[in-house]
């Protein structure tokens, strides 16, 4: 068995720099498990956001119809505590997502990027490259290193 501390990985792309030892490379790939998660997390707000905003408009037409009906007190409500509310104090869902975008989402790219400079010459999933040299059959169809 090879020493996990020369792991190969499928390409030179993605092969761990000689100065780096095991532990260093599951902490970046962590990190990067990590960053994954807060994209995730970025597209369910915007997801939020898109879904907020889609209700907000179709209160108009509900507004509309309480009218028609002839609920104006119900209507007039609709129209003047909900329609247009914030979401949280003093913002709309687009705030909240630029806010999320411009403050913990860079930094947490930022501090992950330059993880990668600083330890591994800027190299991403070096984890995963040495996981899938290890899992795959050499030789096998569907199991090739590279396309």
């Amino acid at each position: 068995m090879s020493d996990p501390e020369q792991s190969t990985a499928v390409d030179k792309a993605h092969a761990r720099p000689l100065a780096i030892g095991a532990t260093t490379v599951e902490a970046l790939g962590e990190l990067s498990k990590a960053l994954e998660t807060i994209h995730r997390v970025r597209g369910h707000l915007y997801s939020a956001h898109q879904l907020v905003g889609g209700a907000d408009l179709t209160l108009d037409r509900v507004v509309r119809l309480l009218r028609e009906a002839g609920h104006d007190e119900v209507a007039d409500r609709v129209e003047h505590e909900l329609l247009g509310r914030n979401v949280l104090p003093g913002r709309w869902t687009f705030q909240i997502v630029e806010e999320f975008d411009d403050g913990y989402y860079a930094a947490f790219q930022e501090i992950e990027r330059d993880a990668r400079e600083r330890l591994a010459g800027g190299r991403r999933h070096i984890y995963e490259a040495e996981m899938k040299e290890r899992r795959r059959t050499p030789g096998m169809p569907g199991h090739e290193a590279t396309p």
